[in-house]
């Protein structure tokens, strides 16, 4: 049986490169690559530290792959599934940002839940807003602090329907 998910996620790997691709035309990309240049004479090391930092100011969409086995009451189960995680921060002053963050689950899964067979759909997406400093401390510290909400998007059965919210 071919995997819906892996399938999906390749398909949306190529979309999100081509669109990434068109956006980075932008004058905020422009304004980025010369902030990227004029800090260092190495490109490649400063775009690396930019992006393994939550707050730089780049859009990311990662996609997250996961499989288990050993699920349901019989332990046959089988279930795969994709974590699509744009990041896209939004300035709001000279000094602050406010990062969005989103997990939207795409699951494939099969011997889960007893009489249903053949799974596929959405999980429960979160959603978080970190308000950050656009510098870090003195001391070299990133930090962030926001909201989190569940969304009970899941379709198909996958799982419950919860909403939830913390800090």
């Amino acid at each position: 049986m071919k995997n819906p998910v892996l399938s999906l996620a390749t398909g949306l790997c190529l979309i999100a490169s081509g669109a990434l691709a068109q956006a980075t035309s932008g004058e905020t990309q422009a304004a980025d690559a010369a902030e990227v240049q004029a800090s260092s004479g190495d490109d490649s090391v400063e775009l690396a530290k930019k992006l393994s930092n939550p707050i730089a100011n780049l859009i990311s969409v990662p996609f997250q792959y996961n499989y288990n086995s050993g699920y349901g009451a019989d332990g046959d189960g089988e279930q795969s599934y994709v974590n699509i995680q744009p990041v896209i921060p939004f300035s709001i002053s000279e000094d602050w940002n406010v990062i969005s963050r989103t997990i939207l689950p795409v699951v494939s899964q099969n011997g889960i839940v007893p009489g249903e067979g053949d799974q596929f759909g959405f999980g429960n997406t979160v959603q978080s807003f970190f308000f950050s400093p656009k510098a870090p401390t003195s001391a070299g510290l990133i930090w962030g602090v926001g909201p989190v909400i569940q969304l009970p998007t899941t379709t198909d059965n996958i799982t419950n329907p919860q909403w939830a919210a913390g800090i």
